[in-house]
């Protein structure tokens, strides 16, 4: 059955070159395989006619000879649906000629931005591991941090030139740090975007290459970062230092740097989100009677009253002793759960007091 192009688009065969780019502006929105409810199938039918429809020879041709125009001296093969694919979502440095409908405003919206441009060259992201003492996530702490990687040559700055030369603009790219390239494919031409080889993206290059790095931007050697933990930080909580990863050499932006936080336990102090437990054992009389006894705290040895009739288990808060709040809004609680010990052998003596005590209770 021959496809009706001009109804997969919803137009009249009489529609203006307005009117179908306002069609295919609409539906290939509706029916994008990466958006929430679209349609791959969908969205490919509607590429499909636009491709045709959409080019004043290919319409005419259609016109005469209906979707088998092809037959007849078509457009040829090339690059296919995967390819158009990666140009919609802005990969692989690929874009698709519509004419006058850029994919990078059609499709930028949902992705992120689309095609048009391709991302800089950026190095790899490090992640390091530290281990902290319990008190030291919570009040902060400064470590130092030592690593080996690829970093910006320190005699050429990363530019690759050799101090003293000329840099000039890239013959090859004309400055532009990219180089395009046109075919002819299934869907229409196609126009792939690829970082320039000869400047590596740069967009420029020196007459003369660095000695020290080879021309690269970059070498190996010894990083030293002091990093400030802050108070109050969690349990394998992460630190990023932006822009300190792996250097990617001329032409490209370095990665960043992700801290790793793991605590020690502590043999006293228990932690849950910003609040600290501690066991306090007592005796039998103690809950009883009552009591003030030390404890120890984060910030020292502190004072607690037992109340008098206390249950075994039972919490006593001490409120703004907890740990610090990562927003800077003050301190959570310290808990003291009471134990009551209970004796498991008492002499003859205890036991008639306790007997006398339930008479007397």
């Amino acid at each position: 059955m021959s496809k009706d192009y001009y109804k997969t688009l919803g137009v009249e065969k009489s529609a203006s070159a307005d009117e179908l780019k306002k069609a295919f502006r609409k539906l290939a929105h509706k029916y994008h395989p990466d958006k929430q409810g679209g349609d791959e199938a969908k969205f490919k039918e509607v590429n499909e006619a636009y491709q045709v429809l959409g080019n004043e020879q290919k319409r005419a041709q259609y016109d005469q000879y209906g979707a088998d125009f092809e037959s007849q001296g078509g457009f040829g093969g090339g690059a296919g649906w995967e390819d158009f694919m990666r140009a919609s979502r802005g990969q692989g440095g690929a874009q698709f000629d519509f004419g006058d409908i850029d994919l990078g405003d059609l499709f930028g919206g949902m992705f992120g931005g689309g095609g048009r441009r391709q991302r800089q060259r950026r190095g790899n992201d490090i992640q390091v591991d530290v281990q902290i003492e319990f008190k030291e996530a919570v009040f902060g702490v400064e470590k130092e941090i030592r690593l080996n990687k690829n970093n910006n040559c320190d005699v050429c700055a990363g530019s690759g030139a050799e101090p003293g030369s000329n840099v000039k603009k890239c013959a090859e790219c004309n400055g532009h740090g990219q180089v395009k390239q046109v075919q002819r494919t299934i869907l229409g031409a196609m126009q792939t975007v690829a970082t320039c080889p000869s400047c590596a993206g740069a967009g420029e290059k020196a007459e003369k290459s660095c000695k020290h790095c080879g021309g690269d931007g970059r070498v190996r050697s010894e990083s030293v970062y002091k990093v400030k933990i802050p108070a109050g930080i969690h349990d394998e909580g992460t630190i990023k230092l932006a822009g300190k990863g792996e250097s990617a050499g001329v032409g490209g932006q370095s990665g960043d740097l992700y801290v790793v936080v793991h605590i020690k336990a502590d043999k006293i102090f228990e932690r849950d989100g910003y609040d600290i437990y501690t066991d306090l054992h007592i005796n039998y009389p103690q809950a009883v009677l009552g009591d003030k006894v030390e404890i120890d705290t984060l910030d020292g040895k502190k004072r607690l009253v037992i109340p008098e009739g206390v249950d075994s288990h039972q919490q006593i808060r001490l409120k703004g002793l907890g740990v610090p709040n990562l927003s800077g809004s003050g301190r959570g609680s310290h808990y003291v759960r009471v134990i009551v010990d209970i004796p498991k052998k008492i002499n003859r003596n205890a036991k008639k007091l306790i007997q006398d005590l339930i008479e007397e209770l």
